[in-house]
């Protein structure tokens, strides 16, 4: 994972959008590949500053950035909601979050919350994340996939909440998730062009053992906050994370069991889009927490112990050779601490292992290779 920054403007392969999309709908992301044949002077992400506390907000004084904005709304709801998460998780874990915030010169900055070495989590964190920047032409193709060797930049806007967290216990599942908001503002010299702007996140679980009524109850949850907005999201959204967290080279292994993934959302309202964002956004606690409360106790052996590590290596080669936000932040200059918080603190690499046919390990690696009907 990286940090909120850099996950704002990742955006997966792309599933296509449902038949309510149109020529209308698609055109703010015409603008964006507009926008990046202007003629814009490169300027490098600013260099953060750490401060004492976390200030009210992060965006930058008047202008657009009014209270009523969506910029300003988004930012409200992902700090709302890192309040509300990681209050859930320092009930159950019994310990609390080390905070740090920066902000930078030219606005925006972020909070980061990790808790380590904690009494059910090796490792968690939440961070949020708001940035005024411009993006290279590499960070862009890094972002989006896209091929070209265009030099332009696009000024941008990005705001994010980004989590991973790594239980401690092999039979607790890990579980990632994001919602972020992204818009392109007018090129320099091109104040009338038209601006981009696109929803995205989800939230998805990784575990190294697999439990039929936990990944039910998980994907259960995410479905009945999709099905209140569109029946159509949690089939599209699931597939979505099916093909994305794939690690190739391990032949088509995906990092976990998925949940939903979804961008690039310009097809309704903001207002619509909002809303559902904010659902996801609170639909993770209820999807999640009670998963590790069933199983921070339970007992395993040394050698459920070291498949949980190497699963925990399977996440570290995704994470840096695929991700998109991850390769995103790096090659921009992000906060490398942010960028890299969702690497667990401990990861094994083991020669050419082979789970025991008929084994719950072996079940597992055909699950992730296999996906899975969860829910109905």
């Amino acid at each position: 994972m990286a940090s909120a920054m850099t996950m704002a403007v990742a955006r997966p392969a792309q599933v296509p959008l449902s038949t309510k999309a149109s020529k209308k709908a698609r055109a703010p992301r015409v603008a964006a590949r507009a926008a990046r044949k202007a003629n814009v002077q490169a300027v490098g992400i600013e260099q953060e500053i750490s401060i004492d506390e976390a200030p009210l907000t992060l965006l930058r004084e008047g202008g657009e950035d009014d209270a009523d904005s969506m910029r300003a709304r988004f930012e409200k709801m992902i700090r709302a909601a890192q309040n509300e998460i990681c209050g859930a998780i320092e009930e159950l874990d019994g310990q609390k979050f080390q905070e740090d915030a920066w902000t930078r010169p030219g606005g925006g900055g972020g909070i980061s919350r990790v808790l380590q070495d904690g009494n059910v989590f090796e490792k968690a964190g939440v961070n949020v994340s708001v940035v005024y920047g411009q993006m290279p032409p590499e960070a862009y193709r890094a972002a989006t996939g896209e091929q070209g060797g265009g030099k332009d930049m696009i000024p941008f806007f990005a705001a994010g909440i980004s989590s991973v967290m790594h239980p401690h216990n092999p039979m607790a599942p890990t579980v990632h998730f994001n919602y972020r908001y992204f818009e392109t503002d007018a090129p320099d010299g091109a104040e009338g062009a038209p601006r981009a702007w696109w929803f995205g996140g989800g939230t998805d679980l990784t575990p190294s053992y697999i439990f039929d009524d936990d990944a039910a109850h998980f994907h259960g949850t995410l479905k009945d906050v999709c099905d209140k907005h569109d029946e159509a999201f949690y089939p599209r959204f699931k597939e979505w994370a099916d093909e994305y967290f794939i690690i190739k080279h391990r032949m088509n292994e995906r990092r976990g069991i998925g949940g939903v993934f979804f961008d690039d959302m310009n097809d309704r309202s903001q207002e619509e889009l909002l809303a559902f964002a904010t659902d996801m956004a609170g639909a993770v606690v209820p999807a999640y927490v009670p998963l590790v409360a069933k199983h921070k106790d339970d007992e395993f052996t040394e050698e459920q112990r070291e498949w949980q590590q190497m699963r925990r290596g399977r996440y570290v080669e995704f994470n840096l050779v695929y991700d998109r936000g991850t390769t995103f932040g790096l090659r921009t200059g992000g906060r490398i601490e942010s960028i890299l918080m969702s690497l667990p603190l401990t990861a094994r690499w083991q020669y050419d292992m082979q789970p025991a046919e008929g084994s719950r390990e072996a079940d597992a690696i055909d699950a992730f290779r296999n996906p899975r009907t969860w829910v109905a």
